[in-house]
């Protein structure tokens, strides 16, 4: 049979034979990082309101300047500039890690820049350059950013841990299950983490040879089957996190000590 060449024709933005509601999807990626990203940069910004009794806001963890017993630094210096806030210094190194996710990318490209907007629909760019020149080859520092998002998640389990003492007696508020269920999600998301996977076996050539890599290998995996779910749940947690410690110190919510 003889070869068929078929021309590729490249369509005009947005133009596609799909019939389905194609746009529903980059739509509600693009509101729901929106959102996130306006109240995580106010809430950095505040400098304030970021610990109610034992419970510290994962924005503000660790805890650089303030309480000059628990913080690390003690009082807040006076040359830095008011708006350098503890959690301007902080959220870089998480921010780092899901802004060069696999999936982020791949998410953020569709709903912020239409690269393209969904699959078969026509984009509003003629040239593609991928992710091998600058700036876009700065994605390849997630596999670093990874080793930071690991050190950040003893950090907030030990805040779980101190969460539950109030006053020097063990207890468990409202608060303290809503840090618990934060670090769980972003345990279970940094631990699907694609370059996690790599890292723990998938470099070999053959997995069989390395018993304990090939189960973590497969516990990274089966973590990596729902990165999209974890990725979204986690977002959601670290900022409820947040605004639930925020609210319970403006006093608009009341922190139900369960036992």
């Amino acid at each position: 049979m003889a070869p068929v060449d078929v021309p590729l024709v490249r369509s005009q933005f947005a133009q596609t034979s799909r019939r389905d509601n194609w746009w529903i999807q980059p739509l509600a990626v693009f509101l729901g990082l929106s959102t996130f990203i306006v109240y995580s940069t106010w809430a950095a910004l505040q400098g304030n309101h970021y610990r109610f009794g034992p419970y510290l806001s994962p924005f503000y963890s660790p805890e650089l300047f303030g309480d000059p017993v628990r913080s690390w630094f003690g009082v807040r210096p006076a040359w830095i500039p008011a708006w350098v806030t503890a959690a301007m210094l902080i959220l870089w190194a998480p921010g780092g890690f899901r802004v060069t996710c696999y999936y982020y990318r791949g998410a953020y490209y569709k709903a912020f820049w239409a690269d393209p907007p969904s699959c078969t629909v026509g984009e509003p760019r003629m040239t593609y350059l991928g992710e091998r020149s600058f700036p876009l080859i700065l994605q390849n520092v997630h596999r670093y950013f990874l080793y930071l998002a690991l050190m950040f998640l003893v950090l907030l389990a030990h805040d779980v841990w101190k969460a539950l003492w109030f006053d020097g007696r063990f207890g468990i508020g409202v608060g303290t299950l809503v840090l618990l269920v934060n670090v769980v999600l972003l345990t279970c998301y940094t631990f699907g983490c694609h370059s996690l996977r790599h890292l723990v076996g998938g470099f070999r050539d053959r997995l069989s040879v390395a018993p304990t890599g090939n189960h973590a290998y497969d516990c990274v995996s089966c973590l990596n089957r729902r990165h999209m779910l974890f990725a979204w749940l986690s977002l959601f947690s670290v900022g409820f996190a947040d605004l639930y410690v925020r609210l319970c110190s403006l006093g608009i919510w009341t922190d139900w000590r369960i036992l």
